[in-house]
């Protein structure tokens, strides 16, 4: 056998699911300080049961969950699996290989499980014990171990040679058996009290059986009897049921016939049903024949409507036709006048294109003329255009020049004006872009006030939890203790009930007559019965009756002559009988004052209560005896008045007349018959309240179990609402990162944009400072044409004269023309 793995999570340090596997050989864990080595260690004595915490170097034994880190959540619950290699079955289970598992809750509570079933911690123990592999064997060396094992006391180091003897297994079956045997000796002691109630109960119990005896044998003839009742009955109903079945039979035959008859009449109804459905058929069909032809004659007469608006639409136009062709006849007419008008004025321009003919000749020949002086001008005009072109040259480039210059300021003007809409927008963007992140951090501060708010919850819950098996161990002790009062008051309210009703401890001719109570109506029962005394006056008022508490209390004489007689015939005892007819109350005690004694209670009678109607009975019983509070107060008023009063103390001492002195201790089974039906009574309370006390334990265990159950689902939709808002908490935290970034992209835009806006100024600067430069060209020379102009033989004031003639040579070629 040997170890080939351990799989662990949420046990101390490993808060994720780690599995290590070995084999056979040695395997060495190496790491820093702090690494979880010993944690490994730990894990192994752990899941094989190890309940001292401090062998697990901690304060409690939630210790061992993982607590979690600033990044991690903490778990719920610690997990711990080893596996052994169990092929040559060192391991007395049937399994060739062997998993043994350990999962603790913050709430306390632990499970343990061999290959995937649960079992106890004792099966777990008892699988390891004489292998030394067990939480205490010496297979598991922890740190210190070796000096705590060569400095502690032989006993101590005993049992870790008994493991390597092999007989640790032994030594606690022993123990187990002591324990067993011991509770056993406890149970035969038990056993021996019940026995010996039971004995006392035999009596009584024979008594019963021979009643239930005889009610078995009256049953079983009452069962004849019935038997024989039914058999007579069942003659007579089975002559009623022939009777019955001649009259179903001549109502089946009537029933039949009127079956057919039905019959024929639904075959009739059907015919008549389809020839209905027939007609309203043809009906719906003609209907509909109907209302298509009404529909035709409502679109025919539309139509005709229609027809008769265009007929008086077509006449309205043939009229307007009619006078438009008056009004064209007439047009032409006038058009008639017009052409012959336009061919007199032809015959006119005729005559006048015949002269001017004769006129173009003369013209012609002074064209000639014309022409030469005009090629002589040209000559001149071409000369004069170069030296005007070459000024206009110069100046078109400055003005060219000017406007190439306005037309780079107007574009560094829009651009300026760009940049600074885009330092606007920069502007905007930073501000929109804060507020965003003034957002996330509000929604960041908020997810971290809800993940605190639900640790606290998550606290608040896992403490919950832990308290609930202290609770619910605290219940279930409840439990136990009501339940084993309610059994233990159960059982003494049915032996005292029992004890009641079969009038034990009174004489055998009080319970002779008692059991015939149901035969005589005029038993109104003992005096024991018919009284009631506080139980501090009860031991004083039983002294005080003396024998006479097993008196029995009848309507009349004639019942108690009855009874007497009976008690002699079946030899019953005897018994003193109270007839309330013939009984009549005691005088008043002699001595009225000694009522008012130091120590005096007051007479017995006026001690107990009863029906009224016993007055007399509990007069003569008890009125003349005095109660008073101890012997020394008995004594004193006896001395005084002479020994001639009856008195008894609230111990139980009686003081005869004449000065004879009962007292001690009473050992007779009667000595309490007054207090039983109060002891009855209080029983039946403590037997109902120790009933309602388990029934509120039971209910509030399902209660408390419900709680932890909802506590439990809480607590996972906590963690799974816990996650969700972690994630929350790190997309915020993403998203205000990204939001600082476009921040910072964009002040770096902001900035790029300053500089081009301020190297777009030095260039506007320049270009400006050159226009004028080229304006001031421009007007110098404008300024140097009206200089020159002024003076003649200027070639451009000669192009200039020359220009206003040439439009009056051309107008004399137009007009030769």
């Amino acid at each position: 056998m040997y170890l080939k793995s351990i799989e662990v999570h949420g046990f101390k340090s490993f808060a994720d699911r780690i599995v290590m596997k070995f084999s056979d050989g040695i395997t060495g864990i190496v790491g820093p300080n702090g690494s979880g080595k010993s944690n490994v260690a730990d894990a192994v004595r752990w899941v094989l049961g190890e309940q001292r915490v401090k062998q697990l170097r901690g304060e409690s034994m939630t210790d061992v969950i993982f607590s979690g880190t600033e990044i991690r959540k903490p778990l719920s619950s610690a997990f711990v699996s080893i596996t052994f290699d169990n092929a040559d079955h060192a391991l007395q289970v049937d399994y060739d290989e062997v998993t043994v598992s350990r999962r603790l809750y913050r709430s306390g509570e632990s499970e343990y499980m061999i290959n995937g079933a649960g079992v106890r911690l004792r099966d777990v123990n008892e699988l390891f014990y004489d292998t030394g592999i067990g939480k205490e064997g010496y297979s598991i060396i922890g740190q210190g171990q070796i000096d705590r094992i060569m400095s502690s006391r032989p006993e101590d180091r005993r049992e870790l040679f008994d493991e390597a003897a092999g007989i640790v297994k032994y030594k606690v079956r022993k123990n187990a058996s002591e324990k067993k045997l011991e509770s056993e000796k406890q149970n035969r002691q038990r056993v021996t009290d019940i026995l010996s109630e039971l004995d006392n109960q035999r009596v009584p119990l024979e008594k019963q059986a021979d009643k239930a005896r005889k009610y078995l044998d009256k049953r079983e003839k009452l069962k004849n009897l019935e038997v024989n009742e039914f058999l007579a009955e069942s003659e007579s109903r089975i002559e009623e049921i022939n009777d019955l079945q001649g009259k179903i039979e001549t109502t089946q035959r009537d029933l039949d016939t009127k079956k057919a008859d039905f019959d024929g009449a639904k075959r009739e109804y059907e015919k008549v049903q389809t020839r209905i459905e027939e007609l309203d058929r043809q009906i719906e069909e003609d209907r509909n024949t109907l209302n298509d032809g009404n529909l035709t004659a409502s679109k025919l007469e539309g139509e005709i409507n229609v027809l008769k608006e265009k007929i008086r639409a077509s006449e309205g136009n043939r009229k307007h036709f009619e006078e438009r062709i008056g009004q064209i006849k007439e047009e032409l007419g006038g058009l008639k006048k017009q052409e012959d008008e336009a061919r007199a004025k032809r015959d006119e321009t005729r005559d006048s294109l015949e002269k001017l003919a004769a006129e173009s000749g003369k013209a012609a020949e002074r064209l000639t003329e014309i022409q030469l002086e005009i090629d002589q001008e040209n000559e001149r005009s071409d000369s004069l255009n170069s030296e005007v072109m070459a000024v206009l040259g110069r100046r078109a480039d400055i003005k060219s020049r000017i406007e190439a210059l306005g037309e780079h300021l107007r574009q560094c003007t829009v651009r300026e004006s760009e940049i600074n809409s885009r330092v606007i927008q920069s502007r905007t963007d930073e501000a929109e872009i804060k507020g965003r992140i003034d957002t996330l951090s509000e929604d960041f501060e908020r997810v971290a006030s809800e993940i605190k708010a639900m640790d606290e919850r998550k606290k608040e819950i896992e403490e919950s939890l832990a308290t609930f098996k202290g609770r619910l161990s605290a219940l279930d002790r409840k439990l136990t203790e009501s339940q084993a009062a309610y059994h233990q008051d159960k059982s003494r309210l049915d032996a005292m009930s029992d004890i009641v009703s079969r009038y034990e401890g009174y004489g055998q001719g009080v319970r002779f007559v008692m059991d015939r109570t149901g035969s005589y109506p005029g038993i109104r029962g003992a005096v024991s019965d018919i009284i009631r005394a506080e139980k501090k006056y009860e031991t004083a008022i039983e002294t005080a009756l003396g024998g006479s508490i097993q008196n029995i209390v009848t309507d009349d004489e004639a019942t108690a002559k009855d009874l007497i007689n009976e008690l002699k015939a079946a030899r019953g005892g005897r018994v003193t009988f109270m007839p309330l007819t013939s009984v009549k109350p005691s005088q008043p005690i002699k001595r009225a004052e000694a009522l008012r004694e130091k120590g005096a209670l007051g007479t017995a009678d006026t001690l107990v209560s009863y029906e009224p109607e016993y007055e007399n009975v509990v007069s003569s019983l008890l009125g003349r005896i005095l109660v008073v509070e101890d012997m020394d107060s008995a004594f004193r008023i006896a001395r005084k008045y002479d020994y001639s009063l009856r008195i008894v103390t609230l111990q139980g001492e009686l003081l005869a007349p004449g000065g004879s002195i009962s007292g001690g201790s009473n050992n007779r089974k009667d000595s309490s018959l007054l207090s039983r039906k109060r002891m009855v009574e209080e029983l039946r309370k403590k037997v109902v309240e120790s009933k309602k006390n388990a029934e509120q334990a039971e209910i509030d265990i399902e209660n408390t179990k419900k709680e932890r159950t909802s506590m439990r689902e809480e607590l996972t939709q906590h963690d799974t609402k816990h996650q969700q808002k972690l994630i929350e908490q790190n997309t915020i935290r993403m998203n205000i990162e990204k939001e600082r970034e476009r921040e910072r992209n964009n002040r770096n835009s902001a900035g790029s944009l300053e500089e081009e806006k301020a190297a777009l100024k030095d260039e506007m600067a320049g270009v400006t400072a050159e226009k004028e430069e080229a304006v001031a060209n421009l007007s110098a020379s404008q300024e140097e044409e009206r200089n020159s102009g002024n003076r003649s033989g200027s070639p451009l004031k000669e192009w200039q004269s020359f220009g206003r003639k040439r439009p009056r040579q051309r107008k004399k070629q137009a007009v030769l023309r």
